[in-house]
């Protein structure tokens, strides 16, 4: 189930078996973490997220309202907040599948959220709910842990506040803790 909140004219509750009978697109792509490390070639399936916004978003907008964000929630009550222009990209999908495979809990089963040109953090896993924004959220996190609001990978936009240089060598050294951690079954949030 995705639930729609925000800026509509209507709360909804869709279910999946929704999504599933819009068309599916393949994409082939990286998944690159803060921390340093990428998975590199993974073959993700599932629909387009302007796809799903086009068809079922847009018709239930609050009239004359522009949306600028919107925040994706996981099941668990992460919370990732896009730009329009970022998750409206021709690369962002709500992915059942992974490598050909239907998405395990691992991975972000049922649904999970995929924007292969931002950072890791970005892809919201067990997606249950989008809201429409129609402007960006108030900053809740402090300054010394502040996510990018963006958080784009080839413009290294690790850090809300400081530049991509300086806090590569921070994010650097979580690799091998979380190398660690993931070889005994506990894993952090990708």
């Amino acid at each position: 189930m995705i639930k729609v909140r925000g800026a509509v004219t209507e709360k909804l509750d869709l279910p999946l078996a929704t999504l599933s009978a819009l068309p599916r697109k393949e994409i082939k792509a990286d998944f690159h973490c803060v921390a340093g490390w990428s998975a590199t070639d993974l073959v993700w399936e599932g629909v387009l997220f302007e796809t799903f916004y086009r068809t079922h978003l847009e018709p239930v907008l609050r009239p004359g309202t522009t949306i600028t964000h919107i925040a994706c929630r996981a099941l668990d009550g992460y919370e990732g907040v896009f730009t329009i222009d970022d998750i409206l990209a021709d690369d962002v999908l709500i992915a059942f599948n992974l490598d050909g495979r239907p998405l395990d809990s691992d991975h972000g089963a049922p649904v999970r959220l995929v924007s292969p040109r931002q950072y890791g953090y970005f892809s919201v896993k067990h997606l249950s709910g989008v809201a429409l924004l129609t402007a960006a959220p108030p900053i809740t996190e402090g300054p010394v842990l502040r996510s990018h609001p963006r958080g784009r990978v080839w413009e290294e936009e690790r850090h809300g506040l400081l530049p991509g240089r300086v806090v590569r060598p921070f994010y650097r050294s979580l690799i091998r803790p979380i190398r660690y951690l993931s070889s005994r079954g506990s894993r952090p949030r990708a």
